[in-house]
């Protein structure tokens, strides 16, 4: 009786009605027309759609105007910001505001994602991948894709497809892009306005954070034409409002197995939540030494803060009484209900994972995040991996180095960010010396990247003698075809250590990845057999919500102007700016500031619009409160909220008080 009941719970469409990161070709219409009265028409999908923008940095954004204004994130900006200032212009600390349109500024790094083609390609790919495996699996399933890619984008650096796994490898979709590489700054207000509260009140609501800024997209030199665009709308958004969210949520793993939870349990969150803090204290005793560090590093600090109060509340919901014994549970209904041809999946996972644990420190001190932290060294690898890599055949290469996804890799290797030299240093220190402590000093590998040198020996001498922070250097080696002696030696370092990182990458792949891809696309065959639907989990790929505006429990809804002031201490975080201190008097303390809504979300959705059931903008999403930190892995309803700012509080701010009337006028126009 239990395991029916589990089932039938399992296999319900939603568990409840805000619960769905939808795709926009799979919207559930008919669901939605029973929870809100109302379903958004494929006129309605198109336009929303069209006037989304994924920022590829790992954010959301919309287009605005006819001219190419966006609207996102302060946050999803910072890095140019920082890269546009110097020790003289701190544009963090002052905001930025473009003098006239031809003046605004460009960001170095900035790369913006405009989906305007959904094809279906599973059948495709599953021929292409019927009855391999393994090693087998990988090489056939990554020649179709890059095929794929490759006809679709036809060597067009303007246009950007990427084939987008599903259902943990049950569908597979092409998404076809108009691609955007020069994205200049607009607006953006001082970091303590966008920050306001700090990391006290960040993943919380009441919230009083002006997380906004304003980019405009570029095409041959000119503002970009962008007739699809979404509107300002003329009404306010109150409490109890339909509202969307259409943005980039990272991703979720709400579709894993046991096996997948227990690892996440056991092995990544507990290796990253100490990475992360080791990071943090780093860091803040690395700013601490001058104000020149302290603007260098700020905005990398709360980033690594936010990401460590984000992993911590996924711990504890992994970890909470219950959580895994329920989905051991509902695994148990659904095997027993499968195919029987579907049965073995789930141990064939199982065991790729116990691959995965003896794999995942080798993989991430050499591949993943933890991999030498340096911009410097990351220019050099992708240097010295270009040549190799471009003597392969397209459907051969590793997928950063296929025809469809160079663009974006020459993009970031060709910028002109400055790069912080004693940062790097520092940063790279503690990589070599995180490193040694994981290995040993006698380990073969750590002896090979040390070279008989303490950590910050050698990564003095690596960043002193390279010539990779100058991007002329960068575009020279890698447009070159000659062949020559290597005398830069961090690209030296990066060749050095190549084999044994290339080594560790393949083994994930073949024996971790293209195992769990197959046999997740035999469990999704085990569940649309006995009845589950539902949107697939998120892959950093365009999602539609919906939700209400509401607060949890008797807590309101909003928080105004009024509110902001009496919670203004004048000590950081809670100090507001002088531009608003002045002001203060003009301002109208009832005008909403932020809002809570039900609407489901996860990281990469900040910098989505919020728009009414018109599709035109209420608001601008740039957070999460706490109980939604568990949203990986599942919605609750009674207490998860996405947080945002209210379009009124935008249109308010850039007109009284900083003074960007052209921008307002623009939004409205």
């Amino acid at each position: 009786m239990r395991s029916s009941l589990l089932l039938l719970t399992l296999v319900s469409v939603s568990a409840h009605a805000e619960e769905g990161m939808w795709l926009f070709n799979d919207f559930p219409a008919e669901q939605a027309k029973k929870d809100l009265g109302f379903s958004p028409d494929p006129q309605w999908l198109d336009r929303v759609r069209l006037g989304s923008l994924r920022l590829a940095n790992g954010c959301s954004a919309s287009i605005v105007s006819p001219d190419g204004l966006v609207m996102t994130n302060h946050h999803c900006i910072r890095a140019c910001l920082e890269d546009l200032s110097t020790s003289e212009r701190d544009l963090l600390a002052t905001g930025y505001l473009a003098p006239a349109r031809e003046k605004e500024e460009r960001c170095p790094k900035f790369e913006g994602n405009q989906l305007v083609k959904i094809t279906d390609v599973t059948e495709l790919v599953l021929t292409a991948t019927k009855g391999a495996s393994g090693a087998d699996f990988q090489k056939k399933l990554k020649a179709e894709t890059s095929r794929l890619e490759s006809e679709c984008s036809q060597g067009d650096a303007a246009r950007r497809c990427d084939v987008v796994t599903l259902f943990h490898g049950a569908k597979f979709h092409l998404y076809e892009y108009r691609r955007f590489q020069d994205l200049r700054v607009v607006f953006a207000p001082e970091f303590q306005m966008a920050a306001f509260g700090g990391d006290p009140d960040n993943f919380n609501f009441p919230r009083y954070g002006f997380d906004v800024a304003f980019l405009r997209l570029y095409v041959d030199g000119r503002p970009a034409k962008t007739p699809e665009h979404l509107k300002w709308a003329k009404k306010s958004a109150k409490e109890g409002d339909v509202v969307f969210t259409s943005g980039h949520p990272g991703g979720t793993e709400r579709g894993l197995t046991l096996a997948q939870y227990e690892f996440l349990r056991d092995v990544s969150l507990p290796w990253n939540l100490v990475s992360l803090a080791e990071q943090r204290g780093r860091l803040d005793e690395w700013m601490k030494q001058s104000p020149e560090r302290e603007r260098v590093v700020k905005s990398k600090l709360r980033a690594v803060e936010n990401s460590l109060k984000a992993l911590k509340g996924r711990r504890e919901a992994l970890v909470a009484p219950g959580f895994l014994e329920g989905k051991r549970a509902a695994e148990l209904a659904l095997q027993a209900k499968a195919p029987e041809a579907t049965k073995g999946a789930w141990d064939a996972i199982a065991k790729a994972l116990l691959v995965q644990r003896t794999l995942y420190v080798d993989y991430v001190m050499r591949e993943g995040a933890q991999a030498f932290q340096s911009e410097l060294f990351m220019h050099a690898r992708r240097l010295a991996r270009a040549r190799v890599e471009a003597a392969k055949p397209n459907g051969e290469r590793l997928r950063e180095y296929t025809d469809a996804q160079l663009p974006a890799l020459k993009q970031s290797l060709l910028d002109a960010a400055p790069v912080h030299v004693e940062l790097e240093q520092a940063r790279l220190t503690w990589s070599l010396t995180k490193l040694r402590e994981v290995y040993g000093a006698d380990d073969v590998f750590v002896k090979k990247v040390l070279a008989g040198k303490s950590p910050e020996d050698r990564a003095a001498e690596l960043i002193a003698g390279t010539r990779v922070g100058d991007p002329a250097f960068r575009k020279e080696r890698f447009e070159s075809t000659a062949k020559i002696e290597e005398a830069d030696p961090m690209i030296a370092f990066a060749k050095l250590i190549d084999d044994d990182c290339r080594a560790v990458r393949k083994r994930w792949e073949d024996e971790v990845d293209s195992v769990v891809k197959k046999n997740m696309e035999l469990i999704s065959d085990a569940k649309r057999a006995v009845g589950v639907s539902g949107p697939p989990d998120a892959t950093f790929t365009l999602r539609l919500s919906y939700g209400r505006i509401k607060g949890v429990g008797t807590g309101p809804a909003m928080t105004t102007i009024k509110g902001l002031f009496e919670r203004a201490s004048g000590k950081a975080p809670y100090a507001v700016t002088e531009k608003w201190l002045a002001q203060k008097s003009k301002l109208n303390g009832a005008t909403p500031y932020d809002v809570a809504t039900t609407n489901d979300i996860i990281g990469g959705n900040s910098g989505s619009p919020l728009v009414d059931r018109n599709g035109d903008v209420v608001g601008l999403v740039f957070d999460g409160n706490l109980q939604s930190l568990g949203g990986n892995f599942g919605y609750e309803p009674l207490g998860n909220r996405t947080v945002a700012v209210h379009g009124d509080l935008i249109i308010t701010a850039l007109q009284k008080v900083y003074g960007a009337t052209e921008v307002a006028n623009e939004l409205r126009r």
